[in-house]
């Protein structure tokens, strides 16, 4: 009965204490990115460091395990009749245990990941008007566009510009493979916007024209090319003006895999 009292007691302020080392351990190393717009960093890690100072004083200001030996006797009883002081009662320390044990590898064990394709496959890519045109590119005076993002460019293409817009115009953009659902041979160059948090995540891309690209590549691999922008060889394709690369780098994902 000790012990059970002592794992309910104590398992939600375990966990919560795993989750604040985390947070604080994900914000030291820079990682953190990986779940919030970097505007919330210093905001997240001082309420963990709160949070934290608060359940150690859980710790300390709570019951101990004698003081909870006082109080055994009288719930011996009622332990016996609502079933608690069965034999099957060491299940429920043994759940919490595990919950606490997977809460440690999830958490401070596995490292963090990005989205990927699945989350593409559950969102519609290029299909948020904010994602694309709350911070809409400033077109450059002398026509140099060597600093324009992925989310720059499928800005562009979402506005209508049409191929005479893009006819003198070479992009070099950076992101992972997912594959357009209507047409074989484009791929998408992705990144994801985050606005507040990886929740809210949109997907954005811009369109390659590579017959065959999945036998070089994996989706959800990253790539870097440059190309001049063209009309799309299927006319068929929703996809009007893309970009079609005489080479594509494979590349390492970058520390900030996300566009704000």
């Amino acid at each position: 009965m000790v012990i059970r009292r002592l794992v309910v007691r104590w398992q939600g302020v375990v966990l919560s204490l795993i989750g604040l080392i985390a947070t604080i351990w994900l914000g030291l190393t820079g990682q953190l990115a990986l779940y919030i717009h970097p505007r919330y960093f210093v905001f997240t890690v001082i309420m963990a460091v709160i949070a934290g100072v608060l359940a150690l004083a859980a710790f300390a200001l709570a019951p101990t395990a004698k003081d909870e030996h006082g109080h055994e006797r009288d719930g011996d009883a009622h332990a016996r009749n609502d079933g608690h002081g069965s034999r099957w009662g060491w299940l429920w320390p043994l759940g919490s245990v595990l919950t606490i044990v997977a809460a440690v590898v999830a958490l401070l064990i596995l490292p963090p990941s990005t989205l990927t394709t699945a989350t593409v496959a559950q969102r519609d890519l290029n299909g948020s008007a904010s994602a694309l045109t709350l911070k809409a590119p400033a077109l450059p005076g002398k026509g140099d566009y060597s600093a324009f993002t992925v989310r720059d460019w499928a800005s562009l293409l979402r506005s209508g510009a049409g191929q005479d817009f893009f006819a003198d115009k070479t992009a070099t953009v950076t992101g992972f493979i997912s594959a357009d659902k209507t047409d074989s041979n484009v791929f998408f160059v992705t990144r994801f916007v985050v606005t507040c948090c990886a929740v809210d995540a949109q997907p954005i891309g811009v369109p390659v024209y590579h017959p065959g690209w999945q036998n070089e590549f994996k989706t959800d691999s990253w790539v870097t090319l440059t190309s001049s922008f063209r009309a799309n060889p299927n006319p068929a394709s929703r996809e009007a003006i893309v970009l079609i690369p005489d080479t594509i780098n494979p590349t390492a994902q970058p520390a900030q895999p996300y566009v704000y």
